[in-house]
């Protein structure tokens, strides 16, 4: 890894690892996101692609590495709510295999003390993984969901993970949740799919703006994209600078403005990538008087937030300074994901 790219790691935890406690008499709701890379069960499920992930499979996945991977995510979301003195009103994630790990991941002892409710669809992927979203009751009132297939044209047999749609209130206040998983760069028309998932997130948002224009939206998710890219610049309308004019209807990436500064929740070949985003709506941008709004602390120069601990980053070998993840090849590492986790702070306009 040459030197640059190690400088603007150490920068990053410096940043984003240290001090990003915010005063305990501001309200705020956490809203966080985490790709958990390939969290299977071990069992081998029917009609889907999950052989590798089972005892017998090329992972030697079994109940003991299943057990610490549930561990480590345990404490990432515990390490977050520390830092953020509350655990998170809404946690999106993707790369999951079933409703079964995460019953066994709010049922945590660390995380049951925040009774996370589950939001889950059975995808069409063919590995058989799913997005999902976990949500703190006492802070959001949930009303509905619902899985928004993608689907690409002249490709009636491609088959990708949903978009998530959820549905409810934080203080009164009318808020809709995407989480996302778009299609992987595998493949030579890989920009294609993601535009197509790009679009029918756009579709579903301009729907629920024109019932209900005071909604609040947040849309987050493995995106497979940087935000400059056209997926999510152009066909889902994230801008990058975040301001006091923002317009009715407009997205907006609290992520942009870090990407553009080297910063990357995920790593490769010595550049960093930020495919994890988390993009809101105008309402959220610029939010009337007692109205809940983005928020950025007076020490945080962006607004997004990379959570890129010490303990969440590979301290040695190849990859050393990328996230650690639990598997490199088919060699079990016991780390915890090939993303870090971002969030946003959501918060009191006063």
């Amino acid at each position: 890894m040459n030197r640059t790219l190690q400088i603007k790691i150490f920068l990053t935890i410096l940043l984003f690892g240290t001090a990003l406690q915010l005063s305990s008499q501001v309200k705020r709701y956490p809203v966080v996101f985490y790709n958990l890379e390939n969290l299977f069960d071990t069992i081998k499920s029917p009609n889907v692609i999950d052989e590798e992930f089972t005892p017998a499979g090329s992972y030697g996945w079994n109940s003991q590495r299943y057990l610490k991977k549930i561990s480590n995510i345990e404490e990432v979301f515990y390490k977050i709510a520390t830092t953020a003195q509350t655990f998170p009103a809404i946690i999106g994630v993707s790369e999951i295999e079933n409703r079964n790990v995460l019953e066994d991941i709010v049922a945590t002892p660390k995380l049951e003390k925040a009774r996370y409710q589950i939001v889950h669809y059975d995808s069409p992927d063919a590995r058989g993984i799913d997005v999902a979203l976990l949500y703190r009751p006492d802070m959001f009132k949930y009303e509905g969901s619902h899985p928004l297939r993608v689907v690409v044209a002249d490709s009636s047999d491609f088959k990708t993970r949903d978009i998530l749609m959820t549905w409810g209130t934080i203080e009164n206040e009318k808020f809709y949740f995407f989480v996302c998983h778009w299609p992987s760069r595998r493949g030579g028309r890989s920009d294609l799919f993601r535009c197509a998932a790009a679009q029918t997130a756009r579709n579903a948002i301009d729907s629920v703006i024109k019932l209900e224009p005071a909604a609040k939206i947040v849309l987050m998710g493995d995106l497979n994209d940087d935000p400059v890219d056209k997926s999510i610049l152009e066909v889902l309308g994230a801008k990058g600078k975040i301001g006091k004019d923002a317009k009715a209807g407009e997205m907006y990436n609290p992520f942009y403005d870090m990407f553009k500064a080297g910063y990357g929740s995920l790593g490769y070949q010595d550049a960093w990538n930020i495919f994890d985003n988390i993009v809101v709506n105008s309402n959220l941008v610029n939010p009337a008087a007692g109205k809940l709004k983005l928020y950025k602390p007076d020490y945080n120069k962006y607004w997004g937030n990379i959570f890129n601990r010490p303990f969440l980053v590979n301290q040695s070998g190849q990859y050393k300074n990328y996230p650690f993840r639990t598997y490199v090849g088919t060699n079990f590492q016991g780390g915890y994901s090939d993303h870090f986790p971002v969030f946003i702070y959501i918060v009191k306009n006063e």
